[in-house]
């Protein structure tokens, strides 16, 4: 999580449950009677944030904890980069930066010159673009502001000193550079467990914010600024809250934002919730009802700064490809009718900085889609057929979302009605000659795409694979070092359970037996094996474990470990 950013940190409980006309702008905040008094207006704030979609975060670069830009494994940013950004569609970017080890001694906290004046420069590159352009204070939330409580004068002092140059140094840019007073803001690392006393420190923060920007001159007078709640979370007691602070700042050009990282068991594939299912639809349904409801319905518009899953902190792969396009569409699509913008995190998993190009461009495709109204997709994006069996026709549900199939094709090889397949209402069959002819290989694993097309919206790709009952081995190992060799016959894991064999459930949050994939346990296709991470046996007492392994054809594989210290041997079942 840290390497991305740590993540809300509300990830381990039920966690992130995250992300019309408004206002048009303000002046100053005039301090004779303690009020901010509105002003003049310069634009239509819902507008502008409607103008920035869809928006793409500059993750893990300027906000990264180290010596520079680069210490968290990007490559510096250079202007080609963000034009490539642009190319791609985008015209919104927010780029965190992480101020921390840029900052001098008391009592001036004076900003190394070299370090604003490459913020400067990103900056001013993006604008160049034609982009809108997000600016902010970032992990500094939980570096040095979340202990501000204990060290309340010094974190106020600081903060207020930050904020002071930044301001100054970028009040003549254009309003299409806004700011962002503070990221993800939490108090936890102070040791505060009063949330009404974290409300209260995040107030004084971000009316110390308004003030100070909007004191500072040139366009900052009427400068959007982005304000967020506690963790950005998009949790009504949490918004509601930023709500009131919006409310009393009575400044017209001001945006509420949240992040949202989807519902958690999904998120992270944990507890079985390994499909986009009704819980995880209706989370994003619930959330964006509460959040248009408190902001964009009375006129305070708002962003989603940061939106993806987070599995994806260990591996983009966590969540099966159909699923996770199944979750992107609806959000993508939700947010849209809730008329909110949302800004995609990329740590450099998605774009690639120096290739310029997606690693997914099926997800690329579906997001950039959604901007438009619904894709077509289906029940699954699997077809499996079992090595050694005759083969059956494959019956597959659509979800049209009010669109119509225009064509299937394989190798743009157009399939034929009546005879590969055949559609009667959203029940799709493949016909079983057409699928024979796709694995005359009789290799196993993917043998086939097929590609269709609809009137309106993404394509959507079924892969048809070849499987067979994987089979897993014996071996043995240590806590700190053990992977179960496994012939994985052209499958694909979907999750693993782990149960103590005299009862009760095994390992890290043993309030279900599903463990969470890619944190306690992951496929190793390429090297045959089945890994059982560390984090996995720091909570499994010794003694015998039953696991089994639930994978997406169907097939499900029963494995029995023997925990002794530190010493783990398997068996298969």
């Amino acid at each position: 999580m840290l390497k991305r950013r740590p993540v809300s940190l509300l990830s381990l409980t039920l966690a992130i449950t995250l992300v019309l006309s408004m206002f048009a702008s303000v002046a100053a905040a005039a301090e004779s009677d303690g009020q901010a008094q509105p002003a003049a207006a310069t634009r239509n704030m819902q507008s502008y944030v409607e103008a920035m979609q869809p928006g793409w975060n500059l993750g893990n670069s300027l906000d990264a904890t180290g010596a520079d830009e680069t210490s968290w494994g990007n490559p510096r940013i250079t202007q080609a980069l963000i034009q490539q950004i642009a190319a791609q569609g985008y015209k919104s970017i927010r780029i965190p930066v992480t101020w921390d080890k840029h900052i001098g001694a008391a009592p001036n906290y004076t900003v190394e010159p070299a370090y604003m004046n490459r913020v400067d420069e990103v900056v001013r590159w993006a604008l160049d673009a034609n982009l809108y352009v997000m600016i902010n204070v970032h992990h500094d939330s939980w570096m040095w502001v979340s202990s501000m409580e204990p060290k309340h004068d010094e974190v106020l002092a600081r903060y207020n000193s930050l904020w002071t140059q930044i301001a100054r140094h970028f009040k003549d840019k254009p309003d299409k550079l806004m700011f962002e007073s503070i990221n993800e803001p939490r108090f936890t690392e102070g040791g505060t467990t009063n949330e009404a006393k974290a409300n209260q420190m995040l107030q004084e923060l971000n009316v110390s914010f308004h003030k100070i920007v909007r004191a500072s001159g040139g366009n900052n007078a009427t400068r959007p600024l982005v304000l967020p709640g506690l963790d950005t979370s998009p949790a009504q007691n949490k918004i509601g809250e930023l709500y009131n602070t919006m409310t009393k700042l009575n400044d017209r050009n001001l945006i509420a934002t949240v992040h949202y990282y989807g519902y958690w068991p999904f998120s992270v594939n944990i507890a079985g919730h390994t499909t986009f299912d009704k819980e995880t639809k209706n989370d994003i349904i619930q959330t964006f009802d509460n959040v248009y409801n408190t902001f964009v319905a009375k006129g305070i518009p708002v962003i989603v700064g940061e939106f993806g899953l987070l599995g994806f902190d260990k591996n983009t792969g966590v969540i099966e490809q159909g699923e996770k396009l199944k979750f992107f569409e609806f959000l993508t699509y939700y947010l849209k009718e809730k008329k909110i913008t949302g800004i995609l995190w990329d740590n450099g998993q998605h774009f690639n900085r120096t290739a310029y190009k997606w690693s997914d461009p099926e997800l690329f495709n579906v997001i950039r889609a959604g901007l438009k109204g619904r894709s077509s997709n289906a029940a699954s994006d699997l077809i499996h057929l079992k090595k050694g069996t005759v083969i059956q026709d494959a019956k597959v549900i659509l979800n049209l979302n009010g669109n119509q199939l225009s064509s299937l094709s394989v190798n743009s090889k157009q399939l034929k009605k009546g005879t590969d397949y055949t559609l009667i209402g959203d029940t799709l069959t493949f016909k079983a000659s057409l699928l024979t002819s796709l694995i005359t290989s009789g290799k196993y694993g993917e043998n086939a795409v097929i590609n269709a097309k609809f009137n309106k919206g993404a394509d959507w790709n079924f892969k048809v694979v070849v499987y067979d009952t994987p089979k897993l081995t014996v071996t043995e190992g240590t806590t700190q070092a053990f992977t179960i060799p496994t012939n994985f016959n052209g499958s694909q894991l979907a999750t693993m359970e782990a149960v103590y064999t005299n009862g009760g459930n095994a390992g890290p949050q043993d309030w279900t037996p599903y463990k969470e994939f890619g944190h306690t346990f992951a496929p190793a296709y390429n090297a045959n094996g089945i890994k059982l991470l560390p984090e996995f046996f720091n909570s499994v007492k010794d003694g015998e474990v039953t696991l089994k392994f639930h994978f997406w054809s169907g097939d499900v594989v029963t494995y029995k470990i023997t925990k002794s210290g530190t010493r783990v041997t398997g068996t298969a079942s």
